[in-house]
């Protein structure tokens, strides 16, 4: 068993593996051994890591099996203590994964990390998809430190203390290999989106402790697969945060979370119409509301198991407040600012 592999899942990114690859090498190989796995790419990828990265060890599939599953296909590959999950569009920097190492090691309850994520583009600012720790409102509606819906804040130190958070980053999650297993890995039927917050929603039902750890630091490109604006992404946005809450949400509070997101989410839809004038995402969310309806009842099972094996109930990271009503209500665009 290897201590730490990094993992980075492929699906035609060679130009982002001949940028971003060679600093993880550099900044990693002496903790860590790298894979790639690879989703079937059509561009030259494979071949670029067979000539250029010869110490990169590869996993060949033979289709996408999109992040989630791609993931668990190629872990289930991998002996490690710790698997740490990251993006092929991810600038690592010097020492970045020794503050991480370090405080799972002496912190055994908890079961995943990440670093502070910073943008490529405006390098003093947070990345969207998970700026310093993520957390969740009370209708499922994901916020980071440093990043509410769209507004991403600016870097000023304001988020550097290490924080327990409701979920870590799909683009560099550090993990622990033994918890990943045991509560079933990230959930395949997702394809991508929202699978990370699933995972460590579940985890955190175990009694287990996610965080963010800003000693570290890493720069993210982001949107590299599917940009923001795709109607793809708001259909796997929409239908797989819609099942998280189905599997994870306690029975007292279900009911009356999914008829709320019932009317938020054709609301939503509406505003992308009429507002933004935008057709594509309009469709998206109708028919990720019936994709949830049509496989619900292939959750039930699992929803069950997951309630009956949970150890603890009352999460803090998941808010009381509404995120929408302090956001657009009450006009509260930065994480220190809400209650």
């Amino acid at each position: 068993m290897t201590r730490l592999a990094i993992v980075i899942l492929n699906w035609n990114g060679a130009a982002m593996l001949r940028q971003y690859l060679l600093g993880v090498l550099q900044h990693s190989r002496q903790v860590a051994t790298v894979w790639v796995a690879d989703n079937a790419s059509t561009d030259d990828s494979v071949q670029l890591l067979r000539d250029s990265f010869p110490e990169v060890r590869l996993i060949l599939f033979d289709k996408n099996w999109g992040f989630a599953d791609g993931y668990n296909k190629a872990l289930a590959q991998i002996d490690a203590e710790y698997f740490m999950l990251l993006n092929s569009d991810i600038e690592v920097t010097p020492n970045w994964l020794q503050p991480l190492l370090s405080f799972m090691d002496s912190h055994q309850d908890v079961a995943a990390c990440q670093p502070k994520l910073l943008s490529i583009f405006k390098r003093d600012h947070y990345e969207y998809a998970g700026a310093s720790g993520g957390y969740i409102d009370r209708l499922g509606y994901p916020f980071c430190r440093g990043r509410l819906f769209d507004s991403v804040e600016k870097d000023e130190g304001q988020y550097d203390t290490p924080a327990e958070v409701f979920w870590a980053t799909g683009a560099a999650m550090l993990v622990r290999a033994r918890v990943y297993n045991n509560v079933g890995g990230l959930d395949g039927r997702f394809f991508a989106h929202n699978e990370e917050i699933d995972l460590c929603w579940r985890m955190r039902l175990q009694g287990y402790k996610i965080y963010c750890l800003p000693q570290s630091h890493v720069y993210h490109v982001g949107g590299g697969t599917l940009p923001k604006s795709n109607p793809m992404k708001t259909f796997l946005n929409f239908r797989n945060n819609l099942t998280m809450l189905y599997k994870c949400l306690p029975d007292s509070e279900l009911n009356k979370v999914m008829r709320l997101r019932w009317w938020l989410d054709y609301l939503a839809a509406w505003e992308m119409l009429l507002l933004k004038r935008n057709w594509g995402d309009f469709k998206a969310v109708y028919r990720a509301r019936r994709a949830f309806k049509r496989w619900r009842s292939d959750f039930t099972a699992e929803r069950n198991s997951i309630q009956q094996g949970a150890t603890t109930k009352e999460i803090p990271e998941r808010r009381s407040f509404s995120l929408l009503w302090q956001y657009y209500v009450k006009g509260r665009k930065r994480f220190s600012d809400l209650p």
